[in-house]
């Protein structure tokens, strides 16, 4: 989608978008998929930027999450997943835990910078890609199953699914649970509405689809463009056990999202949190 009409679509749907949310409340939470060593004692303080770690904490490298095979959630046959009434907001895991989303790529200026990012620090993160993107840039999903890495089903043009009927919202989910499927190597697992904007019919289809929808924790409201440093005060002073971090890799100038995943990726890291990504155990 244009930045303009993304921009003007999202300005418009922000107060709505955080009612939906809102009033999701307390969802549940998500399963993470362990490896790697437990964290330092005690974990981080709840808010990371207001304090630097304490001496003694373990190097970085003993505590980020490595790869291990069969990475991602299990493939789920259409039609035996639960309907949700709301999404999932949080993840649940052993110690201080926390996920990274990426939304609307996969586009070749920016997906690439945040895929190397990423592999520099070990670090596994979720993309909710559209279909009409992942058509010319097929290679990017490729790479991102190579890594380890979730792909997650953002619709495939990015519309406002509350607007549309029944047939036009199982459309745009379909399409891309199947481009995903023949590029990536199997069905998405997890689902996520443009603008967190939800209903009966998205959840129901993302359902039959074998999906799970979630939602997020921390909005850097990047799209904004906002400054880089910004966008890091946000997710510094957002972290916390549990939270799921949203920035996009796509949908307009996406160069400060990069420069703040530079900056806020080692501070987490360095903070004693583990950046992963969630399979599907619920509670």
């Amino acid at each position: 989608m244009k930045k303009d009409q993304m921009i003007s679509r999202r300005k418009a749907l922000l107060v709505g978008g955080a009612a939906v949310l809102g009033a999701a409340g307390a969802a549940g939470t998500v399963r993470l998929l362990a490896a790697g060593p437990a964290p330092p004692p005690g974990g981080p303080p709840a808010n990371p930027a207001a304090g630097a770690p304490e001496a003694g904490a373990l190097r970085p490298s003993a505590y980020r999450l490595q790869p291990i095979a069969g990475y991602g959630p299990p493939r789920s046959a259409p039609g035996r997943t639960l309907v949700r009434h709301e999404p999932f907001l949080r993840i649940a895991g052993r110690g201080p835990t926390m996920v990274l989303t990426f939304d609307d790529g996969p586009d070749p200026r920016y997906t690439p910078h945040v895929l190397r990012t990423l592999k520099a620090h070990d670090v596994r993160a979720m993309f909710f890609v559209c279909g009409s993107m992942v058509v010319e840039h097929k290679d990017m999903l490729r790479e991102m199953a190579d890594e380890g890495h979730i792909v997650g089903n953002h619709t495939w043009s990015h519309p406002l699914l509350t607007g549309l009927g029944r047939s036009a919202i199982r459309s745009e989910m379909e399409r891309t649970s199947e481009i995903i499927e023949k590029t990536y190597g199997e069905r998405p697992g997890w689902f996520r509405a443009p603008y967190g904007a939800w209903n009966r019919a998205v959840f129901e289809f993302g359902a039959e689809l074998g999906m799970e929808p979630l939602a997020w924790t921390v909005d850097t409201l990047d799209w904004k463009e906002p400054g880089a440093r910004t966008i890091e005060r946000r997710v510094m002073k957002g972290a916390a056990p549990g939270v799921v971090v949203l920035a996009h890799d796509a949908g307009g100038d996406r160069s400060q999202s990069i420069r703040a995943l530079r900056d806020y990726l080692p501070r987490l890291l360095d903070s004693g949190y583990h950046l992963t990504v969630p399979r599907r155990q619920f509670t």
